[in-house]
């Protein structure tokens, strides 16, 4: 009985748990109360997953009513896997974090900050889940507030800029989202996305609908951080609590990307909306514009932290080149790339979070002999680091891999040069941390001959390995994002 009411279950518990934080109050209750709750949900994900994988879709109706007339959440192969990354990066950061927290936000506010971590992982896995467009946005804005928050808690003053800052863009991005659904709405006198599905194809020509998709794009895409629209994103990763930054960089834009494949290959996809507008050669140009600009800002960054973010506008790019190629093989290397990034970048973000609690400083200049005094963390690094770049046996090679070959299928080999040029483009920034933490003599820092403690270094060598293990054998990654793309793409099934 309790596994029919897991669509839901999966959203109340953490929904429900963030309140008892506010009365609970004390640090370490309220951590272990946490991680209870984000260690339920995983099995929980997990457990849909292969429900949906076996039985197919599942489609559970609030109340029993009855859709479009009443709210439905529905769980494919594609939002299962979301709901999977979501609550595996939650179920390590929480116990990795535990001592970052302490060191880095105040003990009067450590309560609010796991709040507002339920909170935003409430507001993620229910974008994932809903079968509502307008139930999205009620999602996307209980993730985006609680995000907020928890950005402004850095103990860098820039943190209050970058957490305002993150607030104009993202409101900006949902009012456009918002637009969008209800111009849909006007047109069409519904907000289920599978209604919308059938109803939108037949007023393909109106401009209400051709107007809803910009506005959904643009509204995404600035969730999303895609090129141009990544202002908000490499302060929000730079000045907020390490613990944070894991969070956000591996599930938050990964989450907006979905959404982002729900409105252009569910509701707008059976009319083919990147072979009839100029959307696919638009996306195109943006994702390539990201993958390089992305790139080369990170190269000349000496924070850490804000390398890794230029890095993931670079990465975000080429999740949004596979889904604009609206291929089966494209689409699925876009997919298999959420997953994959998630694991690299959350691996990274660990890294540096590590760092920067035995030394206080991310600047790579005070890194110098790191990879000596620290030699279990930049290990994790360089394989990280590695991914990124693509290099066979990591995760990151088959990403870009099915990239290319998709770019090759389509005949659109000059697509697969920029993907393997931008690739190098990786080399030059990792090689800078690589070059600074071994192949030079240690800085000024103290000399730290011990490594991080185990409770970091478990869970980012959990991801590191993870990293490397899909990346040897990619198979179940594979046949879901496989799977999803072939549910997704016109003509994909046949």
């Amino acid at each position: 009985m309790i596994q029919h009411h897991l669509p839901i279950l999966q959203i109340l518990v953490p929904l429900l748990a963030a309140p008892v934080c506010m009365f609970i109050r004390h640090p370490q209750v309220v951590w272990v109360w946490t991680l209870a709750i984000v260690w339920l949900c995983l099995p929980m994900s997990v457990a849909l997953l292969l429900q949906v994988l076996d039985q197919g879709v599942i489609v559970y109706e609030l109340g029993d009513w009855a859709a479009p007339w009443g709210i439905e959440y529905r769980v494919d192969s594609l939002n299962a896997f979301v709901l999977v990354i979501v609550t595996m990066i939650a179920s390590l950061v929480v116990p990795y974090g535990r001592t970052l927290v302490e060191n880095e936000i105040p003990a009067s506010r450590i309560y609010l900050f796991y709040a507002m971590f339920l909170l935003c992982m409430t507001g993620l896995m229910g974008i994932a889940i809903t079968g509502d467009a307008f139930n999205l946005f009620v999602f996307l804005e209980i993730s985006s507030l609680s995000t907020y928050v928890l950005v402004s808690l850095g103990k860098d003053r820039r943190a209050l800029t970058a957490a305002y800052r993150y607030l104009i863009m993202g409101t900006i991005g949902a009012t456009f989202y918002i637009i969008g659904v209800g111009l849909m709405y006007m047109a069409t006198g519904t907000l289920n996305i599978t209604d919308l599905a059938t109803l939108v194809p037949q007023m393909a020509d109106h401009r209400t609908i051709q107007a809803a998709l910009a506005f959904l794009t643009v509204g995404l895409a600035l969730k999303a951080a895609l090129f141009p629209l990544h202002m908000w994103l490499p302060n929000a990763y730079a000045f907020a609590p390490s613990v944070v930054t894991v969070f956000l960089a591996a599930t938050a834009t990964k989450v907006a990307v979905y959404a982002f494949i729900r409105v252009i290959f569910t509701i707008f996809g059976d009319i083919d909306v990147l072979a009839l507008l100029p959307v696919r050669y638009l996306l195109m140009a943006l994702a390539v514009g990201g993958m390089f600009a992305g790139s080369a800002v990170a190269i000349y960054q000496n924070d850490a932290k804000r390398l890794l973010a230029y890095s993931s506008i670079a990465q975000i790019g080429y999740m949004i080149l596979g889904i604009s190629m609206d291929s089966v093989t494209g689409v699925s290397a876009g997919i298999v790339h959420l997953f994959n990034h998630a694991l690299m970048k959350g691996g990274l973000f660990m890294a540096v979070g590590a760092i920067l609690y035995k030394t206080g400083s991310v600047d790579l200049r005070d890194m110098s002999g790191m990879g000596k005094r620290m030699p279990f963390t930049m290990a994790a690094f360089v394989v990280g680091g590695l991914s990124l770049i693509g290099v066979p046996l990591t995760a990151g090679f088959v990403s870009k891999w099915y990239l290319i070959q998709a770019a090759l299928e389509a005949g659109w080999w000059p697509l697969a040069v920029l993907i393997v040029l931008s690739s190098l483009l990786a080399v030059i920034y990792v090689w800078r941390i690589v070059e600074i933490a071994y192949f030079q003599p240690a800085g000024q820092l103290p000399k730290i001959r011990d490594p991080a403690p185990l409770r970091l270094l478990i869970p980012m060598w959990i991801l590191t390995a993870a990293t490397i293990y899909f990346g040897i054998d990619a198979t179940t990654t594979m046949d879901i994002a496989t799977a999803a793309a072939r549910a997704l793409v016109p003509g994909g099934a046949q």
